[in-house]
């Protein structure tokens, strides 16, 4: 199975120049964990997460209202292509200890996958366990 079959492709996406507060709240209002940070290019400079928020903001005293998303992004991020077998997805979940990841086809964002994508699929949830088991037994050893 390829992620183009699981992925979701509405993806909502902030400009690295939004403060950290209209992320959280646009991760509260659409529900999700993510958001891709996107230029004025169109192209992917990184992602936010709700645990970026807590700790690279609020963690050490910064003010989310006077904080740009672009000053605690992750700017290093992993992108899978929509034509990945979904074990392979999973695997990189795994590995990496992490939980979503963009889809990107020439260079664009056209999805997102997530640990919650593979579990939904009846095919695909044994890959989404076994990630999981391997992010949780990483975290322990630390």
């Amino acid at each position: 199975m390829k992620l183009r079959e699981i992925m979701s492709e509405q993806v909502v996406r902030i400009h690295p120049e939004e403060n950290v507060a209209v992320a959280a709240r646009m991760l509260d209002r659409y529900n999700v964990g993510i958001l891709p940070v996107m230029g004025h290019d169109g192209r992917i400079k990184g992602v936010v997460t709700d645990r970026d928020i807590v700790t690279r903001c609020l963690a050490s005293g910064k003010t989310p209202e006077q904080t740009t998303v672009g000053e605690i992004m992750t700017g290093k991020i992993i992108a899978v292509r929509p034509d990945m077998e979904v074990s392979d997805a999973a695997a990189i979940m795994g590995a990496k200890q992490i939980r979503r990841l963009p889809v990107m086809e020439n260079g664009k964002l056209c999805g997102m996958v997530s640990l919650g994508d593979l579990a939904r699929r009846k095919e695909s949830n044994g890959e989404a366990g076994d990630a999981l088991t391997e992010i949780s037994s990483n975290l322990s050893k630390r």
